[in-house]
Protein backbone atom coordinates (compact mmCIF):
# COMPACT_ATOMS: atom_id res chain seq x y z
CA UNK A 1 0.00 0.00 0.00
CA UNK A 2 1.67 3.16 -0.76
CA UNK A 3 1.37 5.82 1.96
CA UNK A 4 0.20 9.28 1.22
CA UNK A 5 3.18 11.83 2.07
CA UNK A 6 1.13 12.99 5.35
CA UNK A 7 0.43 9.64 6.14
CA UNK A 8 4.91 9.39 6.03
CA UNK A 9 4.72 12.09 8.08
CA UNK A 10 2.56 11.09 10.78
CA UNK A 11 4.44 7.56 11.23
CA UNK A 12 7.95 8.75 11.06
CA UNK A 13 7.50 11.91 12.84
CA UNK A 14 4.69 11.42 15.27
CA UNK A 15 6.82 12.16 18.10
CA UNK A 16 7.65 15.55 16.62
CA UNK A 17 4.32 16.22 15.63
CA UNK A 18 2.47 15.65 18.66
CA UNK A 19 5.15 17.00 20.75
CA UNK A 20 3.82 19.89 22.95
CA UNK A 21 6.50 22.56 21.68
CA UNK A 22 6.24 21.88 18.42
CA UNK A 23 2.65 22.33 19.04
CA UNK A 24 3.04 26.04 20.15
CA UNK A 25 4.40 26.57 16.93
CA UNK A 26 1.00 26.91 15.12
CA UNK A 27 1.54 30.33 17.51
CA UNK A 28 4.12 31.85 15.87
CA UNK A 29 3.65 32.98 12.21
CA UNK A 30 6.46 32.29 9.83
CA UNK A 31 5.90 33.59 6.07
CA UNK A 32 2.92 35.79 5.46
CA UNK A 33 0.01 34.25 7.33
CA UNK A 34 1.65 30.25 7.75
CA UNK A 35 2.78 29.49 10.92
CA UNK A 36 6.43 28.15 11.91
CA UNK A 37 4.91 24.46 12.16
CA UNK A 38 2.90 24.77 9.03
CA UNK A 39 5.53 26.18 7.32
CA UNK A 40 7.97 23.11 8.50
CA UNK A 41 4.97 20.87 7.48
CA UNK A 42 4.88 21.87 4.01
CA UNK A 43 8.38 21.04 3.47
CA UNK A 44 8.87 18.07 5.29
CA UNK A 45 5.77 17.01 2.61
CA UNK A 46 7.55 18.81 -0.68
CA UNK A 47 10.80 16.84 0.41
CA UNK A 48 9.28 13.66 0.34
CA UNK A 49 7.60 14.39 -2.63
CA UNK A 50 11.08 15.29 -4.41
CA UNK A 51 12.65 12.32 -2.85
CA UNK A 52 9.58 10.07 -3.83
CA UNK A 53 10.08 11.75 -7.52
CA UNK A 54 14.17 10.98 -7.45
CA UNK A 55 13.97 7.81 -6.70
CA UNK A 56 11.14 6.31 -9.25
CA UNK A 57 13.36 8.52 -11.71
CA UNK A 58 16.73 7.74 -10.64
CA UNK A 59 16.59 4.94 -7.96
CA UNK A 60 18.34 7.26 -5.81
CA UNK A 61 17.34 5.93 -2.24
CA UNK A 62 16.27 8.31 0.61
CA UNK A 63 16.30 7.47 4.66
CA UNK A 64 13.21 8.63 4.13
CA UNK A 65 12.91 8.57 8.24
CA UNK A 66 15.64 11.37 8.34
CA UNK A 67 14.30 13.12 5.81
CA UNK A 68 10.82 13.92 7.00
CA UNK A 69 11.98 14.38 10.83
CA UNK A 70 14.94 16.98 9.71
CA UNK A 71 12.30 18.91 7.22
CA UNK A 72 9.86 19.12 10.73
CA UNK A 73 12.66 20.47 12.83
CA UNK A 74 14.59 22.68 10.72
CA UNK A 75 13.03 25.68 11.83
CA UNK A 76 12.41 24.40 15.68
CA UNK A 77 13.30 27.67 16.69
CA UNK A 78 10.88 28.68 19.48
CA UNK A 79 10.81 31.93 19.24
CA UNK A 80 8.59 35.09 17.24
CA UNK A 81 11.30 36.13 14.33
CA UNK A 82 9.73 39.17 13.63
CA UNK A 83 10.61 40.82 16.50
CA UNK A 84 13.12 43.63 16.31
CA UNK A 85 16.19 41.41 18.42
CA UNK A 86 15.96 39.08 16.02
CA UNK A 87 17.20 41.04 13.18
CA UNK A 88 19.76 38.36 11.79
CA UNK A 89 17.44 35.38 12.40
CA UNK A 90 17.78 34.10 9.07
CA UNK A 91 21.66 33.35 9.75
CA UNK A 92 21.65 32.18 13.43
CA UNK A 93 18.33 30.20 13.21
CA UNK A 94 19.64 27.16 11.85
CA UNK A 95 22.04 26.49 15.42
CA UNK A 96 19.36 27.78 17.64
CA UNK A 97 16.70 25.09 16.01
CA UNK A 98 19.46 22.20 16.28
CA UNK A 99 20.14 22.73 19.49
CA UNK A 100 16.72 22.76 20.76
CA UNK A 101 16.43 19.65 18.45
CA UNK A 102 19.20 17.98 20.28
CA UNK A 103 17.83 18.87 23.78
CA UNK A 104 14.12 18.09 23.35
CA UNK A 105 14.15 14.64 20.86
CA UNK A 106 17.04 11.94 19.56
CA UNK A 107 17.72 13.02 16.49
CA UNK A 108 20.91 11.47 13.98
CA UNK A 109 23.38 12.85 11.52
CA UNK A 110 21.41 13.06 8.64
CA UNK A 111 18.41 15.09 10.70
CA UNK A 112 21.53 17.66 12.24
CA UNK A 113 22.38 17.66 9.00
CA UNK A 114 19.45 18.87 7.27
CA UNK A 115 18.55 21.06 10.66
CA UNK A 116 22.28 22.80 10.53
CA UNK A 117 22.35 23.38 6.62
CA UNK A 118 18.87 24.14 5.17
CA UNK A 119 19.72 28.28 5.00
CA UNK A 120 22.85 27.08 2.66
CA UNK A 121 24.03 29.59 1.04
CA UNK A 122 23.11 32.07 3.57
CA UNK A 123 25.10 29.95 5.89
CA UNK A 124 28.51 29.08 5.02
CA UNK A 125 28.91 25.32 5.26
CA UNK A 126 26.54 23.49 2.21
CA UNK A 127 24.44 20.25 3.12
CA UNK A 128 26.37 17.05 2.87
CA UNK A 129 23.92 14.76 2.82
CA UNK A 130 21.34 14.18 -0.33
CA UNK A 131 18.53 14.31 2.22
CA UNK A 132 19.82 17.81 3.69
CA UNK A 133 20.07 18.96 -0.25
CA UNK A 134 16.09 18.22 -0.48
CA UNK A 135 14.97 20.14 2.38
CA UNK A 136 16.69 22.77 1.59
CA UNK A 137 15.97 23.27 -2.16
CA UNK A 138 12.09 21.95 -0.51
CA UNK A 139 12.18 24.76 2.02
CA UNK A 140 13.49 28.09 -0.30
CA UNK A 141 10.74 26.81 -2.60
CA UNK A 142 7.89 26.78 0.04
CA UNK A 143 8.75 29.99 1.27
CA UNK A 144 8.71 31.69 -1.93
CA UNK A 145 5.12 30.15 -2.28
CA UNK A 146 4.36 31.08 1.37
CA UNK A 147 5.57 34.70 0.45
CA UNK A 148 3.53 34.84 -2.97
CA UNK A 149 0.18 33.77 -0.95
CA UNK A 150 0.36 30.22 -3.53
CA UNK A 151 0.61 27.84 -0.56
CA UNK A 152 -2.32 26.00 0.70
CA UNK A 153 -2.15 25.02 3.92
CA UNK A 154 -2.10 20.97 4.93
CA UNK A 155 -4.91 20.08 6.90
CA UNK A 156 -2.59 18.00 9.75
Amino acid sequence: MMRTELQEIRYFARDIVSDYTMLKMQQHIHHKKLSVFDHSLSVAVLSVKYANFLNKLFHIKFDKKSLIRGAMLHDYFLYDWHEPHHKFHGFTHPKIAYNNAINNFKVNKIEKDIIKKHMFPLTPFPPTKRESIIVCIADKVCAIQEYLNKKAKYEY
